[in-house]
């Protein structure tokens, strides 16, 4: 055996701990004793400390889990409710988006942020978090590191909500309708958002899933406009095609009668998907990510995630039952 052959055999044995202890997380997501939060924990803890044996892989890997996990969560819905739903939240939602893209501005140029990071970190938390950066990214011509600031950014503050919102809701006794909403609105990523709410209660998953996918969709006019700002052509805006199947899947569970008996096992395996999608999400934190997000990026997120939370959380208080 020559020294090459040694050294990728003592690489393999050296990973091999790590690949151990990544199934063991991964076997752990699918039973019924981890919840969101915890799993998103022990990705951390696992990037942290440990490594991530596919980092490579993650970021793709995560991405088709959670769609397909968010189309799943679609069996479990009904057209009528979903429609009243994305009804109720789309003057909420306008507004929202709206009022966080100004903000975000004026933000950035108070703390001097990079202006393309700037624009990605606002439009991150004002439709859905890393998926509207990474829509976003290609339009306005966005360099690597200014969209792995962002990601950073977002990731972090995501990571944080997961944990609090359901404490908070609880606090405030907030009903299944409220918090829902709050969700949808004040947290950046689906997986997030649906993760908190799963934990809530199944009303509040219904809520928060069909008003966030609503709001994403916003990611289609948003391409548009970043165009007309940074002044660039030719740049395609990426559609979530995956949210038609969403639709689909609402539609299938409504209105085909056979449907019915199967459902409950899809949503079950759905939500499965979920807590190991935010797992693979907490292995992806590793320290490169939150180091190079920066201070003022940080701040700049904060403020505007303190923000609309505080202004979404007023709104739903006073509006919503």
């Amino acid at each position: 055996m020559n020294k090459q052959d040694k050294k990728e055999t003592f690489l393999s044995l050296e990973s091999t701990p790590k690949k151990i202890i990544f199934f063991l997380g991964v076997i752990l997501c699918i039973t019924n004793y981890v919840t969101p939060a915890l799993a998103l924990l022990m990705g951390v803890l696992i990037a942290q400390f440990i490594g991530h044996p596919y980092s490579s892989k993650n970021s793709k890997a995560s991405s088709y889990l959670l769609k397909t996990s968010v189309i799943g969560l679609g069996f479990g819905l009904n057209m009528t409710t979903a429609l009243q739903v994305g009804k109720d939240g789309f003057i909420f939602t306008v507004i929202s988006i709206v009022s966080i893209l100004i903000f975000g501005f004026l933000l950035g140029k108070l703390f001097k942020v990079e202006r393309k990071t700037s624009y990605l970190i606002s439009a991150g938390t004002a439709i859905c978090g890393g998926s509207a950066i990474a829509a976003i990214s290609p339009i306005i011509n966005a360099k690597e590191n200014q969209i792995s600031i962002a990601l950073g950014t977002v990731f972090i503050l995501n990571s944080v909500a997961l944990i609090v919102f359901p404490y908070f809701g609880t606090t405030l006794s907030l009903s299944q309708t409220q918090f829902g909403m709050w969700c949808a609105i004040a947290i950046h990523d689906t997986s997030s958002v649906v993760g908190a709410a799963s934990t809530y209660g199944d009303e509040a998953l219904t809520i928060a899933t069909t008003v966030k996918l609503a709001r994403a969709l916003w990611i289609i006019p948003l391409g548009f406009l970043s165009s007309f700002i940074f002044k660039t052509k030719g740049s395609k805006v990426k559609i979530p095609y995956f949210i038609f199947l969403f639709i689909l899947a609402i539609i299938l569970s409504t209105y085909v009668p056979f449907i019915e008996d199967y459902k409950g096992i899809i949503v079950e395996i759905a939500k499965k998907g979920l807590t190991l999608t935010l797992f693979l999400i907490g292995c992806g934190l590793n320290r490169s990510l939150i180091i190079n997000a920066g201070l003022k990026p940080i701040i700049q997120g904060v403020i505007l995630w303190g923000f609309i939370s505080i202004a979404a959380l007023w709104t739903i208080l006073h509006f919503y039952d």
